[in-house]
């Protein structure tokens, strides 16, 4: 678009004011017929009460003109994101796959299309209007197909976007917009329902579950998806070590269930935001002993298999999973697994544990056995079920414990693992101290603020009333000369000064 004489007299008149960034935005309100006014705020005001916000060095205007003018409005967010790019990184991949940069920057973009998708869906907008705006307009996150449309063909660029906005149109077709506190909390019970029917394996899925169940109740004591939370704190949560919080995080965010949206500051935990996936539809209860078939229980020769599916109770875990019985060398997180299965449903057989537990075989035996000595389990024939009073700690006395516990400090007494949380939250505490002690420190030796010397204007003392230099040893009158500024006069031979 090309600008009038008009738009240009604007911009050069308010360029001293505004600055060289800003003269674009005079540029064109001048040829819209609006004078831009400077205040005091990161604000320029227009003559019709409109303003030009200024953000992260990028300035737009808060009134929806050009191609987004007739569309309907965004949230702030998005509406950021599409014109400026993802400026915070908080669609940033998190994997270390083959393809080096070119890869990651594919898989930015395509995150970044996928968010703009979605609330452009959510807002109204047709799949033709997606695609003008990400191609026809000059906004940072159609930058990656518009650089398909030139390395390829038009062709290739819209059958990009329409893939990402039919993906967009199907997440929002099987969800629904938080509207209150009240959706929130429905969705917050639709993640915790999904995280307890999840398949957690091995030691690090354990981790990793309690990491979602500790954010899980972040967030529903805060009553949002965006929390803030340390590693420290985290961790004391988990029941785990700092170290191992920071694994697990990395892998929650390569896996799309966890995004990062800032690393904090000294003074404040970063900030985390929940991924809520969409439901996927339910399986069959009969299956063929292969497996399942296409067409499900009614493809082939059917069999009843155990319920092998994972279902967890989420709230003992919560409730437990930061005591010291169920440390790593203690019950760890299978024991965990095994104890929160059994108080979802009770009466389980150890390949039923195996499934609703996620945890192998041997394992399962293995913590039974420590269960079953310590009275928390009780084996009738081949079922297993808690104790009345096994979520307490207590036990109850068995063929297989004479002598049961009477809550989950002497539990941890008996495996060992006692004193295992105050450890950790005094070498927490003892690392915050360093912490704040080293930035008193640093703020103590830190120069005071000094204005450095203007080398083009000399000190009061070193020249006369008449301009003449004097020398800052001898005060012999030199041949240097004082301009009536102020600054020295340089001969033509004298380099200019940095």
């Amino acid at each position: 678009m090309g600008c009038s004489p008009r738009c240009l007299c604007v911009a050069l008149l308010y360029r001293a004011a505004l600055g060289p960034r800003e003269m674009v935005v005079a540029a064109i309100l001048g040829s819209l017929g609006q004078k831009p006014v400077k205040t005091r705020t990161n604000e320029t005001k227009l003559g019709s009460g409109q303003s030009v916000a200024v953000r992260r060095g990028v300035r737009h205007t808060r009134a929806r003109v050009g191609i987004l003018a007739p569309l309907p409005a965004l949230s702030p967010r998005i509406e950021r994101l599409l014109i400026e790019g993802d400026t915070d990184n908080q669609y940033a991949p998190h994997t270390h796959q083959r393809g080096g940069t070119t890869r990651a920057a594919a898989a930015h973009a395509w995150k970044i299309t996928r968010a703009v998708a979605a609330a452009a869906a959510r807002a109204g907008w047709n799949k033709n209007q997606f695609t003008h705006v990400m191609l026809d307009g000059p906004f940072k996150a159609g930058q990656h197909a518009r650089r398909i449309l030139q390395l390829r063909d038009r062709e290739t660029a819209l059958r990009w976007l329409h893939r990402a906005y039919d993906g967009a149109a199907t997440h929002i077709a099987h969800t629904s917009p938080i509207a209150d506190r009240h959706d929130f909390y429905a969705s917050l019970a639709a993640l915790r329902a999904r995280v307890e029917i999840t398949p957690w394996p091995g030691t690090q899925g354990k981790t990793d579950l309690k990491n979602m169940l500790a954010r899980i109740a972040i967030c529903e004591q805060r009553g949002d998806w965006d929390h803030t939370v340390s590693e420290r704190d985290l961790a004391e949560r988990m029941g785990c070590s700092r170290a191992t919080a920071i694994r697990s995080n990395t892998r929650l965010m390569a896996a799309n269930r966890l995004r990062k949206l800032d690393s904090g500051t000294s003074h404040h935990a970063a900030r985390w935001i929940l991924i809520l996936p969409v439901t996927p539809a339910p399986s069959h209860h009969e299956s063929t002993p292969q497996g399942p078939k296409a067409g499900g229980a009614l493809c082939g020769l059917t069999a009843r298999q155990p319920n092998r599916e994972p279902n967890i109770d989420s709230h003992t875990a919560t409730r437990l999973m930061h005591k010291d019985a169920f440390a790593f060398v203690g019950l760890s997180g299978s024991g965990l697994a095994i104890v929160c299965a059994l108080a979802e449903r009770n009466d389980q057989t150890a390949g039923e544990l195996v499934g609703t537990a996620s945890i192998s075989r041997p394992t399962t035996f293995r913590q039974l056995a420590k269960l079953l000595a310590l009275g928390l389990v009780e084996k009738v024939d081949d079922i297993y079920h808690l104790t009345t009073t096994a979520i307490d700690g207590a036990g109850q006395t068995t063929d297989e414990c004479p002598n049961p516990v009477h809550n989950w400090h002497e539990v941890a007494e008996h495996l060992g693992t006692a004193g295992t949380g105050q450890r950790r939250r005094n070498q927490h505490a003892r690392e915050r101290d360093h912490w704040h002690k080293t930035q008193e420190l640093i703020a103590q030796r830190r120069r005071p603020a000094i204005a450095l010397p203007n080398p083009r204007r000399p000190p009061e003392q070193y020249f006369t009333a008449n301009g003449a230099a004097l020398h800052p040893k001898t005060g012999e009158i030199t041949e240097w000369r004082i301009a009536s500024d102020g600054q020295w006069i340089f001969p033509p031979w004298w380099p200019e000064p940095q």
